[in-house]
């Protein structure tokens, strides 16, 4: 068996021995299967709301309970990096996964179901700032943005994927195959990673510091939430709010508490590299107005142009078969050319997507559509570069800190942009409507969300003309930096 050590001249790993291979199938495979399950209740929600007679705001819990789990964990992954070995955080993450999965399979109450939700979500939260911390240490950082576009594949095919397969299973079997389905797969990616996965990156163990994660749990998951529910409850419900409040409190008084304290479970330093910051920044930006359009097109496609979920995921479909094609090129292309040759093009492709769905109407057609999504997928995964670049200007002791900062903030601008578009969404739909001389014309009634629709999709244009700018301070990391990060990685 492949065993790491340590070098006895700096205490580090030694992953020189490692077969990286079957280290990434493991860990592509779980990671693919978590993100897979975050959208794959999309189109099963309504009958599971006739199968547990709950409402549609308790069957939502299935979803921001997830959300918020995810949002919670993922900033103390950091932490939980230094205190366990690679293969104890992999296995613990894929065996809770299976037991969560089982549990929501077999559920016999919605209250059983969302307890394997929320069991789910906890290993999704491990799972991914793991791979990419792995791959971190493993790959150099010639080699990373390959590496990286594999894992652009997954992160982006496998959630657009699940509405579609979603649909596919409810309509063919039942809910249940949803979970049954994934069951092999986490087994296979268990067995593989038993075999192969061995510790990478040295153990610490630093002191716990408590009230961090008291405070990081209140920040983020108000915050998660409080942006979540407020397109079902309103700004203006006391639990939105007070969240918000409490949130905002607590991620003040964790960003000092960081700052001063010795061992921090979030390295807030990394932000000290302008480098890190402005591609954290980048992808912040760009990830709002993805989400708000994985929303808004479903959502346009079924209430506009009045086509199933089902067909709603076939639509989007292509565009996520391309996406998975170009991660991989765009990884390779990013390891040969500067930053700004892969980025600034593909935030480019992204705009104009934006541009032409700012334009859409009831009149576009389904072939249209189909484009104009695919181009903005492409774009994105030029863009995802962003995120391997920002990574290679740390040093290796930052990388858990730096993956996890990327996954927890990715994880707030998926809140914060889909509340903000389906509120601009709403917001110019009833200002159609209220000036409409007929606001009871069904034709009107249409007119109104569309007009909703297009403004929101411009809101995402201005989002990106702001990534562009933003894109334009990137700068090349210089030769001897690689060079250094390199003998820093083979000692």
């Amino acid at each position: 068996m492949n065993m790491t050590t340590k070098s006895p001249a700096s205490g580090k790993v030694d992953t020189s021995n490692l077969k990286h291979t079957p280290i990434l199938i493991a860990l592509l495979l779980g990671a693919m299967v978590a993100l897979l399950n975050e959208t794959l209740l999309g189109n099963a929600l309504t009958v599971l709301m006739k199968e547990f007679e709950v409402t549609a705001s308790t069957i939502q819990w299935l979803s921001t309970a997830y959300m918020l789990v995810v949002g919670v964990l993922v900033p103390i992954t950091a932490l939980l990096q230094q205190w366990l070995t690679t293969r104890q955080m992999f296995l613990i993450a894929m065996v809770t996964f299976l037991a969560g999965t089982l549990i929501a399979g077999f559920a016999p109450t919605f209250s059983v179901l969302l307890i394997g939700r929320i069991v789910q979500a906890i290993a999704t939260g491990l799972i991914s700032p793991l791979l990419m911390n792995t791959i971190l240490i493993i790959c150099p950082p010639e080699k990373r943005g390959a590496t990286m576009g594999l894992i652009a594949l997954v992160m982006m095919a496998a959630p657009a994927i699940g509405p579609t397969l979603s649909g596919v299973i409810v309509d063919s079997l039942n809910w249940r195959w949803l979970f049954y389905i994934v069951i092999p797969i986490v087994i296979i990616s268990i067995m593989i990673g038993m075999k192969y996965i061995q510790n990478v990156s040295e153990l610490t163990r630093p002191k716990v510091d408590y009230p961090s994660i008291l405070l990081s749990t209140l920040g983020f998951g108000g915050f998660v939430y409080s942006f979540s529910a407020s397109g079902d409850l309103g700004w203006s419900d006391a639990k939105v709010y007070g969240a918000l409040i409490v949130g905002l409190i607590s991620l003040c008084i964790f960003v000092v508490r960081q700052l001063k304290i010795e061992n921090p479970i979030l390295e807030l330093r990394a932000f000290k590299v302008p480098m890190f910051t402005l591609s954290v920044g980048l992808i912040v930006i760009v990830m709002m107005s993805l989400f708000s359009t994985m929303t808004l097109l479903p959502m346009f496609l079924q209430t506009v142009l009045l086509v199933t979920a089902f067909k709603s995921g076939i639509i989007m479909l292509p565009g996520s078969v391309i996406s998975a094609i170009m991660g991989p090129i765009a990884g390779k292309l990013f390891d040969k050319f500067s930053p700004k040759v892969i980025i600034v093009p593909g935030i480019v492709l992204v705009g104009i997507a934006m541009f032409l769905f700012k334009g859409i109407t009831p009149d576009t057609s389904m072939l249209q559509i189909i484009i104009m999504h695919s181009v903005l997928m492409v774009g994105l995964m030029f863009v995802m570069t962003a995120q391997t670049y920002g990574l290679n200007q740390l040093t290796p002791d930052l990388y858990p800190h730096g993956t996890a900062l990327f996954n927890t903030l990715q994880q707030v601008a998926g809140a914060i942009g889909t509340a903000i578009f389906i509120s601009k969404m709403s917001s110019g739909t009833t200002k159609y409507m209220e000036s409409s001389a007929n606001p009871l014309d069904p034709v009107e009634k249409l007119n109104g969300l569309t007009s909703g629709f297009q403004g929101a999709f411009a809101l995402g244009l201005i989002f990106i003309i702001v990534a562009f700018i933003v894109s334009l301070f990137l700068k090349e990391e210089k030769e001897g930096v690689k060079e250094a990060r390199v003998l820093q990685n083979e000692h």
